[in-house]
């Protein structure tokens, strides 16, 4: 014949009615009803009284509440019109609300002796622990000793309760205390076995794909279950990478979007969990991200006319069909082989700008394209260079003998005129740009038909003492004639017309103040002559 335990009989009673509730629907998703204590001790004095109250998810007051007293291998069923039920009698209670199944039975002890230690019926990690010690008659306790697991806690002669602010797991085990009275009479309770339960598990972290393309999002979820006697308590959550990378602050939401995860974000990942000082982390988790190697790599120009017009801004575009992450980006001539420009992006193409194309430009020109897996090179495109019809650029100079001859006259007409002027004028000393001023008796020479006022040249030149350098020579027609017979001319009267540009003069003034017979002492270079 096979023996049970008063223990074992009780909890065989409680699964019959698990298994005979009524309830609709999957097990899983029907919730459980709770008791809670009032006052909240699982022993007390014989002859004191317990209310119980049965919380189901959904109870109404009208509804009838179904109760269960297991003792002694014996079954007794009650209803109630209310949630409450009164007991003065030791054993097992279970409740079961409407829509809820059974709760998980609460056992209590009403006592005959007179000295006992009262514990909570249920205490979660992180709740604030009270045992009391009780005697019952007249008699005063003068100091009160408590135990835990044979060892001693604490040792008061001012109070009769033990408080641990903040219960933990490792706060489970065997408690008992002693109390001693006036005639050092000593009393002592029995052992009572408190287990803390655990307020939530340790979470566990998921993510949508441990092995996620570059670019793609990633969903992060902190998984963990509240018991049913603490739903109403609130989490916070946060997530970390490798070193103690924070990757969100603390927050009520459990979960946490990557909205675009790259290589360098491969690593180690776990999440976290806290409440009333609770803090709970889950086992790391390795996220590897994969990276698509460059391919298709293309060069194209913009514009993309052929040939580009010399002066034109040209930009050469690389571009990668597939390819992810950074990517590096060089530019090269295919005649040299050197290096145009570098860049390096998170993007699948790049841009490189040449500011002003020249004839020298032209030639071929290809790209690569590189993210960590190899260089990838593109085919190579032809750049033509047209140049811009009518453009002058240099020194403008005579294709045969008879122009030759006649930039060099015209030079030398207009330093005679210039050196006729300066005579009238009586000194060659000053050579500061200025209009020409007509004196009284003064007349141009008939070769002169014009005065020509000499610009100096500012910003290419450095002039030596006493050099005389220009950069253009006008012809100025006479304008408005204003006080002592100066001629005036302006940029908006366009009187002046420019007969040729950067002539630069070198005048040998020997001891007589006379200039040098010889021509090459004269004039020494020029270029640039625009004839009229």
């Amino acid at each position: 014949m096979l023996l049970r335990t008063p223990e074992q009989t009780s909890m065989l009673l409680w699964a019959s009615l698990l298994v005979l509730a009524p309830v609709s629907g999957p097990l899983a998703a029907v919730p459980k009803s709770m008791i809670s204590l009032q006052p909240p001790w699982t022993t007390v004095f014989h002859g004191e009284r317990v209310n119980l109250t049965c919380n189901g998810f959904h109870f109404y007051a009208p509804e009838k509440i179904k109760w269960y007293r297991l003792y002694s291998g014996r079954q007794r069923p009650s209803e109630t019109q209310g949630n409450t039920l009164e007991v003065r009698d030791s054993g097992q209670y279970i409740c079961q609300a409407p829509g809820s199944l059974p709760s998980n039975p609460v056992r209590l002890l009403f006592s005959t002796a007179s000295f006992i230690l009262q514990a909570p019926h249920s205490v979660f990690e992180g709740d604030q622990l009270i045992l009391r010690c009780r005697k019952r008659g007249r008699e005063k306790l003068t100091t009160v000793r408590y135990f835990w697991n044979r060892k001693v806690i604490s040792d008061s002669n001012k109070s009769l309760d033990l408080l641990i602010s903040q219960a933990s797991l490792n706060n489970s085990g065997c408690y008992q205390c002693t109390g001693s009275l006036e005639n050092n009479r000593v009393l002592r309770t029995s052992l009572a076995n408190i287990r803390i339960q655990e307020l939530f598990p340790r979470p566990k972290l998921k993510v949508t794909d441990s092995q996620p393309t570059e670019g793609n999002s990633v969903n992060l979820s902190c998984k963990t279950q509240l018991p049913l006697e603490r739903s109403d308590t609130r989490l916070r959550f946060v997530f970390f990478r490798d070193h103690g990378v924070i990757l969100s602050n603390w927050s009520a939401s459990p979960e946490l979007q990557v909205t675009a995860i790259w290589r360098e974000d491969s690593g180690s990942y776990w999440c976290g969990a806290m409440t009333s000082g609770i803090h709970k982390r889950s086992l790391p988790l390795q996220i590897d991200v994969q990276r698509i190697p460059v391919s298709g790599v293309f060069l194209e120009t913009q514009p993309q006319g052929d040939p580009v017009v010399e002066g034109e801004i040209l930009v050469l575009v690389c571009s990668v069909a597939e390819g992810t992450g950074n990517t590096t980006f060089s530019w090269h001539r295919e005649d040299t082989r050197e290096s145009l420009g570098q860049k390096s992006q998170r993007s699948q193409r790049a841009e490189l700008e040449i500011a002003v194309i020249r004839e020298s430009h032209a030639g071929g020109y290809y790209c690569t394209a590189d993210n960590g897996y190899g260089l990838i090179q593109s085919e190579a495109v032809n750049v033509s260079v047209r140049s811009t019809p009518g453009k002058r650029r240099g020194l403008v100079a005579a294709g045969t003998t008879g122009g030759t001859f006649s930039v060099l006259l015209a030079v030398a007409l207009l330093f005679y005129c210039w050196y006729q002027r300066k005579l009238g004028d009586g000194s060659l000393g000053d050579t500061t740009r200025r209009p020409l001023t007509l004196g009284p008796g003064v007349s141009f020479h008939p070769m002169c038909p014009a005065p020509v006022e000499l610009q100096q040249l500012y910003g290419n030149v450095h002039p030596k003492e006493r050099d005389l350098v220009y950069s253009q020579i006008q012809i100025i027609q006479p304008g408005e004639q204003g006080e002592g017979n100066t001629f005036r001319t302006s940029l908006e009267d366009q009187h002046a017309s420019i007969l040729y540009s950067e002539v630069k003069t070198q005048l040998q003034d020997d001891s007589a103040g006379k200039v040098g017979s010889k021509d090459e002492d004269i004039m020494e270079n020029y270029k640039d002559v625009l004839l009229m």
